[in-house]
């Protein structure tokens, strides 16, 4: 699905980080030190970028 906004259980707002986080993951950095960089601290909003799988196109392709 798509990336939350915000983070579901305390509420800091982290969806303008997804972009930046998934383009340094895909390059071949490490998640936890590009958690880090972006500033990411708490456990609950760092596992919510841990855990995102980005499904969305494969549920909006229209099959006939």
């Amino acid at each position: 699905m798509m990336f939350p906004v915000r983070c579901f259980t305390c509420g800091k707002v982290i969806g303008h980080l997804w972009e930046e986080y998934k383009k340094r993951v895909e390059a071949g950095e490490d998640p936890a030190k590009v958690l880090d960089d972006l500033g990411v601290e708490r456990y609950c909003c760092r596992r919510i970028f841990l855990t995102h799988t980005d499904v969305l196109k494969e549920i909006s392709v229209h099959k006939p």
